[in-house]
Parts: C-alpha cells; sequence; structure tokens
C-alpha cells in the first residue's frame, strides 16, 4: 500500500535574521489569545497578518472561501513577511504569527479538514524556536528550524509543548490547493500518497466549550464563528440521536 504523505520539507529557505527583523517590528502588538481555551495550558497567542477583510482581529483559521482576503494593518509594517508570503503562488487563506509561550502545551487535537486532499494546506515557517520544543504529528516528532518551510497534515492528531525557557514563534500560512502548488507537492511525494486522514468530529461537550468561550470574550471577530461551531453542534447532535433510534 502506498505510504501516506503526513509532512513535507519544502524546498524553501528564508532568510532567519530578516524574519527576526520584521517580528522585533510587530512584538509589542496586541496578540490575541487562541479561542480554543480547552485545548492548551500555558500562553498561545495570535497576530493576523492576512485574513477575511484584512482585518487583523479576526485570528481564526475557519474561513468563508467567498470572502475577501487580504492584508491586515499589521502586515503593512512587515515588508518580508509579505515577500515570504507571496512566494506561494496560490490563493491565502490567512497567515498568522502564532506564539507558544515558554512552557506551554498544545495538547493533541485534530484540524478540520486542512489536508492537502481537501484543497487547502496549512506551512510552518518557524522564525524563533528552541531545542525543546516538540511538536508530534500522528506519534512522530518533526524538528522545524527557524527559516525552513514544513507543510503538515494536521487532520492527523498532533501536538506541541515548548519545554524550553524562550516563546516559540511560527509564521503560520493556510493556502488554498492550485496548479502551482500541485506542481510542488507532487515533485516532492506521489498524488497517491496525498490521502484523507480518518475522521474524528469534536464531541458536542467541546464544541459547546468553545462556544462558551467565545461568547465570553465578545468579540464582533468571533460571531462568524459561533454561527459555524453552533451550526456543527446542530448537526453533530443530529447525528447521535439518530444513532440512538
Amino acid at each position: 500500500m502506498q505510504n501516506i504523505t503526513k509532512s513535507l520539507k519544502l524546498p524553501f529557505q528564508f532568510d532567519t535574521e530578516k524574519l527576526a527583523d520584521d517580528l522585533s517590528l510587530i512584538v509589542e502588538e496586541k496578540w490575541l489569545p487562541h479561542y480554543n481555551t480547552t485545548g492548551y495550558s500555558g500562553n498561545w497567542k495570535i497576530l493576523s497578518l492576512y485574513g477575511e477583510d484584512g482585518d487583523d482581529s479576526n485570528i481564526f483559521a475557519l474561513s468563508n472561501s467567498n470572502s475577501i482576503k487580504s492584508e491586515t494593518p499589521i502586515l503593512k509594517k512587515c515588508h518580508y513577511f509579505k515577500e515570504v508570503i507571496e512566494t506561494f503562488k496560490c490563493p491565502i487563506l490567512t497567515a498568522r504569527i502564532m506564539r507558544l509561550g515558554a512552557g506551554a502545551e498544545i495538547k493533541p487535537h485534530r484540524d478540520h479538514e486542512l489536508g492537502y486532499e481537501d484543497g487547502n494546506f496549512r506551512l510552518h515557517i518557524p522564525i524563533v524556536t528552541n531545542s525543546d520544543v516538540h511538536f508530534i504529528l500522528d506519534g512522530s516528532q518533526i524538528t522545524m528550524l527557524p527559516g525552513e518551510c514544513w507543510y503538515t497534515n494536521v487532520n492527523y492528531v498532533h501536538s506541541v509543548s515548548n519545554k524550553g525557557e524562550s516563546d516559540r514563534l511560527h509564521l503560520v500560512i493556510d493556502g488554498e490547493r492550485n496548479e502551482w502548488s500541485d506542481q510542488l507537492f507532487f515533485s516532492l511525494a506521489p498524488e497517491k500518497s496525498f490521502r484523507p486522514a480518518p475522521k474524528e468530529d469534536y464531541t458536542p461537550d467541546t464544541i459547546k466549550r468553545m462556544i462558551e468561550e467565545l461568547k465570553r470574550r465578545n468579540e464582533p471577530a468571533t460571531n462568524k464563528l459561533i454561527e459555524e461551531l453552533t451550526t456543527k453542534l446542530s448537526g453533530v447532535t443530529t447525528k447521535n440521536k439518530s444513532h440512538l433510534k
């Protein structure tokens, strides 16, 4: 049976000094905590560089494919980050700086339809990291170094722990698959190796907790995600009831 491609180191090496210089320009911006507070311990915060309507308060990966995506005021300050993002000749859905604090941990979880076979893909470009960061994807550790570029199929269970004494900061880009990306990805791994991961949905209780946390924050950018999660909760609840009949 053909192996499944769960991660790829892409053939890009970005300038680590320029990445750090751009980070220094925005490090004092208002970092927003990740909305799924049940999914991590410690500090996990985000700056939005590119997203729906250029809104830097919108830190969510979930996106309406028909919405207008554009750079945020934060990205306008960062010429090299913009150059890095424009390296990828495909529609950009989101670009964010993800900051995992020293001692923090992202608990094992799956993301929703973010494998290459779904028509979308997630890329990690480390800016600052340390040797005590452990990124585990489907039971295997992936070591990502500053300036490298990695695709990870986050439909598989993954977790991150930062046991070091410094924060870990990655530029994380979500792109939409196109002909350019097909040529890139399939030059590195066979097309048939990009196959769906086994499905595992959030439980109703987890979805309810996420909705409650978003309502507690009472921020305009959360309304769309609350609506999407409420719809998802309704579908999961209906499905569970049908199994009991």
